[in-house]
């Protein structure tokens, strides 16, 4: 018989820079910005449930956020950095247009192997995952090092007309930055063995339009305009477009969301707390598994996964052994769901 392999997870690192932004600050630069409209006060807060937003330094940038992550992460895993067959950069954010964010990670933690990006706003560390596990099924590298950084705060619209394009620009007051990295290593694939034991991915693409950044690609390229460049909310369409997602988990992933409910400890995607208590509550997922790091962190992109694991681990939630389910909900719109044996 073939020796069968299955990709484990060895250690999941995050990094959050320490400048921490209120609502009540983020209120008083939107005042400061000479807009034509400033929030009454508390609103933000009332809005979404977040307390406040991880900033990064000046001149710090994702890649930074990411080789933060991944030097704890290699050294959580016992890993060197000789050690490392692929690296995968993987988030929302980016340094450059060109090259791939991944050659000045690599570059910055003197990593010398193959790198590549991959990007699907904030599922994009799932599907790292995804790849990393394929990779290391068919025994084409045996350790794979996933590194996330996301400066998501440059999408904060802060000059608004009125109270409308305050609620078009609602997720942006809820982004941080922050890093994260996580290390797979091949291991056997028996009944009981660690490892990612099961994902699956799907979506409503036709929903692509209902939350843009549309700055800096083909469409508005060189655009100043802050419609373009900062995270936005198009109409009705992301109340639309996320609302289905839950009715394609249950029809795509029936099995799998079946296996994360029965798991000790449940991840999924958090942009605000009334989005945290609607999506458990749609997906029929057990409050006493579930943690909500967005009231405190806000919403970290494709590092916000590995953040709550994170925190599960650190408050023993989790231990080896324990079956953790991750759920990524994302613009596109898509889904993902993986349950990993930790």
């Amino acid at each position: 018989m073939p020796d069968t392999r299955r990709a484990r997870l060895a250690a999941t690192a995050v990094h959050l820079p320490s400048r921490y932004r209120t609502m009540g600050a983020i209120r008083e630069r939107i005042a400061a910005s000479g807009g034509a409209y400033v929030p009454p006060a508390g609103l933000l807060e009332d809005l979404t449930g977040v307390r406040g937003v991880h900033v990064r330094d000046e001149g710090v940038q994702a890649s930074d956020l990411a080789v933060a992550a991944a030097t704890k992460a290699l050294e959580a895993a016992g890993a060197g950095i000789d050690e490392v067959d692929l690296l995968l950069f993987a988030a929302t954010s980016h340094d450059l247009l060109e090259p791939a964010t991944a050659h000045i990670v690599a570059a910055k933690l003197g990593v010398v192997c193959p790198v590549f990006d991959i990007k699907n706003a904030c599922n994009s560390v799932l599907n790292a995952v995804e790849t990393a596990c394929a990779f290391i099924a068919v025994g084409r590298y045996r350790t794979v090092l996933i590194a996330c950084g996301e400066t998501l705060t440059e999408t904060t619209r802060w000059r608004l007309p009125d109270h409308e394009a305050l609620l078009r620009a609602m997720p942006g007051y809820t982004v941080s930055d922050a890093g994260a990295a996580l290390v797979l290593t091949a291991g056997p694939a028996g009944e009981h063995d660690p490892g990612v034991l099961s994902l699956v991915f799907g979506g409503n693409p036709t929903a692509w339009e209902a939350c843009t950044v549309a700055g800096g690609g083909s469409l508005h390229g060189r655009s100043t305009d802050d419609e373009h460049t900062t995270l936005r909310l198009n109409g009705s369409l992301l109340h639309d477009a996320f609302d289905v997602l839950p009715l394609a988990l249950e029809v795509l992933a029936h099995r799998e969301m079946e296996a994360v409910r029965a798991s000790a400890f449940i991840a999924f995607h958090q942009i605000s707390m009334s989005q945290f208590l609607d999506t458990s509550t749609k997906l029929c997922l057990p409050a006493d598994r579930c943690l909500a790091t967005v009231a405190e962190h806000g919403n970290c992109g494709a590092a916000s996964l590995p953040l709550q694991l994170v925190a599960a681990q650190e408050s023993d939630r989790v231990e080896p052994g324990d079956l953790v389910g991750l759920i990524g909900l994302a613009s596109g719109a898509c889904f993902g769901v993986v349950q990993v044996r930790l």
